[in-house]
């Protein structure tokens, strides 16, 4: 290793970090440059970005603000680092987390390899039926007040590399850059958006709040998605302890839990009759909630599950709405599919892994829009749109594979809007 380059990392793990960015196709941050931009020069861009941080004088540039409307009305603020900065990211993040994951708690499902949200949602299913209680956990602002100091102490008993703290202090402290230009300094905080800012979040609170729980409260087993985590508990009792024990807890370590969105849930079903006031909480897209089941033998019971939320059945109805559907009636119906079926796909393997049924009501929404389309391309539907609705439920019967959604096994037919 020369003089020149203190920092050992091959030109491969650049390369690497960069196939991985071009894949994940992110938005330009404040230098206004696209992966196809960068891609102009790839050879001269991805060189920079080794030689700079090979030698220890990569600086990274600020992070774009961009503000996301919440759907209780208020924003979230993401932080969109350029190409550039996020390709190093990668090279950092791919030195770290091969070091750090295998430590996790099994029960931390967030931006894991190999772990998913629905597998922490089946998890809680499970658990729901065993446990009468669950602590619903929100805590207030996660990634914006996240401590720096503290973060860095985690850290560094990890990175076998100096220079992976060395950039990690770096990009924490790289200023925001608002809409309008101005330069906003960060004092706490990773920014959401960021390639490093999640695996720096899992390591956090898998010292802030995993390890501490595994031993502190090991009769009570959690499921946590980053900063979205729930606590299950036999009695009321406990679940209120264990919610005064962790808010203490995210309190020493620069946090705090949201006194109104953290709550206490009664799991309610056919053998837990009891009234409470709190009977349901979301979760990763999901509302548990008592509802009406089958068991294998015809039988209605009263079952705690999860269904697709109401928060997600809105956006779902909103995305299927901007579509315009109605307005395309210059493109047949084959291409209509081509342009849709991913993310109807998408939504069928989401939010279709539970209690799939809930899906069908914008699913027919769906359908509505469809007719609508064809009511409007052919001369013989227009003015009709009850004749509509049989020709979309004809195509249906006759090529179900033509829209994902056509094999969910929903009645079709017009007197049910149907699918």
């Amino acid at each position: 290793m020369s003089e020149a380059k203190p920092f050992c990392m091959s030109k491969q793990e650049v390369w690497d970090a960069y196939t991985r960015e071009k894949a994940n196709q992110g938005a330009a941050g404040v230098d206004g440059q696209s992966i196809a931009d960068f891609e102009r020069n790839l050879k001269g861009n991805l060189y920079k970005i080794w030689n700079r941080m090979s030698s220890g004088s990569y600086l990274p540039p600020p992070v774009r603000t961009v503000r996301i409307p919440k759907a209780n009305g208020g924003e979230r603020k993401l932080g969109i680092p350029t190409v550039s900065d996020r390709i190093a990211q990668r090279v950092v993040k791919s030195r770290l987390e091969p070091a750090v994951d295998p430590l996790f708690h099994p029960d931390s499902y967030g931006y894991r390899p190999g772990k998913s949200a629905l597998e922490a949602v089946g998890q809680a299913r499970q658990r729901c039926w065993r446990y009468d209680w669950i602590v619903d956990l929100d805590i207030k602002g996660f990634f914006d007040n996240i401590p720096h100091d503290r973060l860095i102490r985690v850290v560094k008993p990890h990175a076998k590399d100096q220079w992976v703290v060395l950039y990690i202090e770096r990009w924490l402290n790289a200023p925001a850059q608002e809409e309008d230009g101005q330069l906003v300094p960060r004092e706490k905080g990773t920014p959401q958006g960021g390639v490093i800012s999640p695996l720096l979040a899992n390591l956090f609170l898998h010292h802030a709040f995993d390890r501490w729980m595994a031993k502190r409260y090991p009769q009570m087993p959690f499921e946590r998605y980053a900063d979205d985590a729930i606590v299950h508990s036999r009695t009321e009792r406990e679940a209120q302890e264990v919610r005064a024990a962790i808010a203490a807890r995210m309190t020493e370590w620069g946090l705090e839990l949201h006194p109104e969105k953290t709550k206490v849930v009664y799991c309610k079903d056919d053998d837990r009759r009891r009234t409470y006031p709190n009977e349901t909480f979301d979760f990763l897209g999901y509302t548990f909630r008592p509802r009406r089941s089958k068991n294998r033998t015809g039988k209605f019971f009263i079952n705690f599950s999860p269904a697709v939320s109401d928060k997600a059945v809105h956006a779902i109805r909103a995305e299927i709405r901007s579509w315009d559907l109605h307005q395309r009636s210059d493109k047949p119906i084959e291409d209509l599919s081509r342009m849709y079926n991913p993310k109807i796909r998408g939504w069928l393997q989401y939010y279709g892994r539970f209690y799939r049924s809930a899906l069908y009501p914008p699913m027919r929404q769906l359908d509505r829009s469809l007719a609508r389309w064809a009511e409007r391309k052919y001369k013989k539907l227009r003015g009709h749109l009850r004749r509509a609705t049989h020709w979309v439920a004809r195509i249906a019967r006759r090529d179900p594979t033509l829209f994902a959604h056509w094999q969910m096994g929903v009645r079709r037919g017009s007197r049910a809007g149907a699918v």
